[in-house]
Order: C-alpha cells, then structure tokens, then sequence
C-alpha cells in the first residue's frame, strides 16, 4: 500500500503501545502473512502515555498483561499539521486502506477545487459544485451548462440564487 500513499504525496507513520522489538516482530508477521511490507516508521508507546493523552484507549479490549489496547485510529492531517479527519476502529476491527485513499484523494480534490465529494466517491466520479457557490459563480467558474442541477422536494417552487445539488465532472481527471 505504501506506493499509493507515495503516490499521492502522503507521509505514513504508525503508533502503537508496543516497545520497538515488538514492533520488528509483527513487521515480521505482515510480511510473511500478507506479503506486505511495513515500510514506515513506527512509533512506541509501551507505558500508554501518550495513548492516555490522546484517549484512543479501548477499556473494553485489554491485553494480554490486562492493560486496555488501543482504538485503532487513523489521522489524517493537512500540510499545517492540523487535523482534517479522524477515523477510529475498534481493536477488534481491521482499516479499510481502499476508503483512506478515497479520503485522501477527496481531501486533495477539494482543498484545490470549488466542489466537495459525494458518498462512496471515487475518483473520476462525478462532484458536487461547492454549496457556497452561487448558480452565477458556479456558471463562471465550471462555464455555462457545465453542471447539472438535482430537482430537490425542498427546492421546488422556489426562485433560488444557488441549489443545493449541483453535479459536476471530476476535475481532477
């Protein structure tokens, strides 16, 4: 999976309240039960300070010493290190990487373009025109005809300066 968070210009590290040869034991496992290769930094937190600090602790999953586990959450931050989404799983409950990615590819989408993504987008997929974009500036900046309006019950009968549903073609393909 590494190269397609390359791909999109994404920097990878893991957390974990495991100490370092832990670590280079369950590399070791992936390896050689997925065939995948852990090829990002890894950071330790065995005495949980800093997963306390964080509260991603799970007290209903405990370890083998009784210690809670952690939720497994996957934080995706922007370029000024702020957070721009949080997803946690139980311990219990493997990721979805192929729904990371989609979110990543979202997020670069729309921090650069006036449209916003629907549920289960992907990319190539059709857009939606930003809501604050009026019809007018909608027209002026995807051009005239360049987007289709969705007929809303909550719409109709109304002389409207912007809908709410606009679709547009993914411009980033």
């Amino acid at each position: 999976m590494t190269p397609e968070f390359e791909k999109r210009g994404v920097k990878l590290c893991g957390f974990s309240c495991n100490d370092a040869e832990s670590h280079r034991g369950w590399i070791e496992d992936i390896d050689v039960a997925t065939g995948g290769k852990v090829e990002f930094p890894m950071f330790c937190d065995p005495n949980r300070d800093h997963a306390v600090e964080l509260g991603i602790l799970d007290e209903s999953n405990k370890d083998t010493k009784g210690l809670p586990m952690t939720i497994r959450s996957v934080f995706i931050l922007k370029p000024d290190r702020t957070i721009a989404l949080m997803m946690s799983y139980p311990a219990s409950t493997g990721r979805n990487f192929d729904e990371i990615l989609r979110v990543i590819d979202s997020l670069q989408l729309t921090v650069s373009s006036k449209v916003a993504t629907p549920a289960d987008w992907k990319r190539g997929q059709d857009v939606i025109v930003n809501f604050p974009l009026s019809d007018a500036q909608a027209d002026e900046h995807f051009g005239k005809g360049a987007y289709r309006i969705v007929e809303v019950p909550s719409e109709q009968g109304k002389d409207l300066p912007k809908h709410y549903l606009r679709y547009t073609k993914d411009p980033s393909v």
